[in-house]
């Protein structure tokens, strides 16, 4: 297989990844995609840096076996964990990480306050402190950890009463106190988008860093000249570790915008 034609890979602790994958699909539709969620060890957010990089090792190792021409760390915990991490291990490979997207989110309102929801994980995470650190002139960069969000997500839970209570009691200060934005700062948190809307309210404008990696995946594999030819027929192949392989085909068909096939179950240390 030409190297053109080999797939370009993403992994998440879970589901969430498929926001940036849907994303990417949407300005790259001629590439082959492979996803690997990793459903069984989710969620990463209150895990050691020490357990997500070993599981975000497993995860590179499967799709670099499998064949990929590039990697998507599709998650903002893993990203901030393990990032530098995978570009040691495989530096032939073009390894590429989601952040929150502070810096759109700066220049659409400076001078403004700025809320960006993640795991407790990437908040405290040196690589997110050095982030907010470079715009901390700019704006007020509230971080606020969001520990059990994502497992609404994980169990397709993306409206009823308890996920609605959860950002309910968690927002409740910033209805007090504003913000002009919400930064989305985990893959999974997009997904509940229109909830976290309908809670803080629709003149808050949230942002999520799935488009700005799609256009890094493109500039990179372009740069490499490593795209798909414009005329090919796109495959995708959808993977996880967990149990619940239904409810996945169908979370993860709602979370892509239409049905996403046969999801295979792959077992991983």
């Amino acid at each position: 297989m030409q190297k053109q034609d080999r797939p370009v890979a993403f992994f998440d602790s879970g589901l969430g990844g498929i926001s940036v994958l849907r994303e990417t699909v949407q300005l790259l539709p001629q590439e082959n995609y492979l996803y690997y969620g990793d459903s069984l060890h989710a969620p990463y957010g209150v895990k050691s840096e020490a357990q997500i990089q070993a599981l975000s090792l497993a995860a590179a190792e499967h799709l670099v076996s499998a064949g990929a021409k590039a990697i998507v760390v599709a998650c903002n915990t893993a990203t901030s964990a393990a990032i530098g991490l995978l570009r040691q291990v495989y530096p032939d490979i073009p390894v590429i990480g989601t952040e929150p997207a502070l810096k759109p989110a700066v220049e659409k309102y400076p001078g403004g306050r700025i809320l960006v929801m993640a795991t407790p994980m990437t908040i405290k995470q040196e690589k997110f402190q050095a982030l907010k650190h470079q715009f901390d002139d700019r704006a007020q960069i509230i971080g606020l950890p969001c520990e059990g969000l994502m497992e609404f997500v994980e169990r397709g839970e993306l409206r009823g009463s308890a996920v609605e209570a959860y950002l309910t009691e968690k927002l409740a200060p910033y209805l007090r106190e504003p913000v002009d934005g919400i930064v989305l700062g985990c893959t999974h948190f997009p997904l509940l988008k229109a909830l976290i809307g309908g809670v803080i309210g629709r003149d808050v404008t949230l942002i999520s860093s799935a488009h700005e990696t799609a256009i890094d995946v493109a500039e990179i594999l372009a740069r490499r000249g490593e795209l798909a030819s414009p005329d090919a027929v796109a495959h995708y192949e959808f993977n996880t570790t967990g149990t619940d392989i239904e409810g996945f085909e169908r979370f993860g068909g709602r979370a892509f915008g239409h049905a996403i096939g046969q999801v295979n179950h792959v077992d991983l240390p």
